[in-house]
């Protein structure tokens, strides 16, 4: 089958159209083209589906071969390449997502495009949404205990869960000791994603995410407008915010009516032929 494999600031993805796949368990499909000694390697893959409500629709999965409701850096590389191969045909458009409808701009400079605006829409702060296991309404700042350790820790549903936890120190032992065990706490039943977050300035702060079912991850864009969210929503920072990430640079913006916008690049990687085999039945 045809692939194209593009990242969003370091963080990769390959993408597939429906009309190639057949009747794949698409599970399955993303574990194995994912991995990166037996397959093609990427943190996710993005199907490309027709909508009856929007422009395009995006099927995303992780390389656990867990389905997710959105991705952030995922939905830009998602609009460059159904823009680039004229599946759209507007620099303004349309992406059904599980976590609704998202609004694409894409900014051309050059004949190419340049820069991808999302608007990724308004966050929920309701437990019940995220969700987590609490009897409080929000979980804005809660104290919890890891390995002996206290952690101030605010969740928030951004198209998927998010924990955000601000420290002086990104820390990578710790980012990697303490990332893997909140995604998989006991008070998240969905799993969720975590973000370490360093505040640098009242425009600019640092961000490294553990994501939900993938890992250490160079990027994660709804981790990072999630980050800024919870960021403003503690007077830590202002509403245009530029995000640094391990793989590149983000700008969020934040309007009057708490809806986030999220912009930056996607790039081109590859494309090629993949000659699907299930390798899991050896495993």
């Amino acid at each position: 089958m045809n692939f194209t494999k593009m990242h969003g600031a370091g963080n990769d993805f390959i993408i597939l159209e429906k009309q190639n796949i057949g009747d794949l368990g698409y599970s399955n499909l993303a574990k194995a083209i994912c991995n990166r000694h037996f397959g093609v390697g990427s943190d996710g893959l993005m199907i490309v589906d027709k909508s009856d409500v929007a422009d395009v629709k995006m099927i995303f999965y992780n390389a656990d071969g867990s389905i997710a409701e959105m991705c952030g850096n995922g939905i830009r590389c998602f609009s460059k390449y159904v823009y680039d191969n004229d599946i759209v045909k507007s620099e303004t458009f349309t992406v059904e997502t599980l976590a609704g409808i998202k609004k694409i701009k894409v900014s051309i400079k050059n004949d190419e495009i340049d820069k991808i605006l999302v608007e990724m829409g308004k966050p929920s702060l309701n437990s019940q949404d995220v969700p987590v296991k609490t009897d409080k309404e929000k979980f804005i700042n809660e104290k919890i205990i890891i390995s002996s350790q206290e952690f101030n820790v605010s969740s928030i549903l951004m198209g998927v869960p998010h924990t955000v936890i601000f420290v002086s120190d990104l820390d990578d032992d710790l980012i990697n000791k303490i990332g893997p065990i909140i995604e998989k706490h006991d008070i998240y039943p969905k799993k969720t994603n975590v973000n370490f977050v360093k505040i640098l300035s009242r425009a600019k702060i640092i961000v490294n995410t553990w994501e939900r079912g993938v890992g250490r991850t160079l990027a994660c864009g709804t981790g990072v407008c999630a980050s800024v969210y919870i960021a403003k929503l503690l007077n830590f920072v202002d509403n245009i915010v530029e995000v640094e990430v391990p793989g590149g640079t983000l700008n969020i913006y934040i309007d009057k009516n708490d809806n986030v916008f999220m912009e930056g690049r996607a790039e081109f990687i590859c494309s090629g032929k993949y000659y699907y085999k299930d390798y899991l039945k050896n495993f």
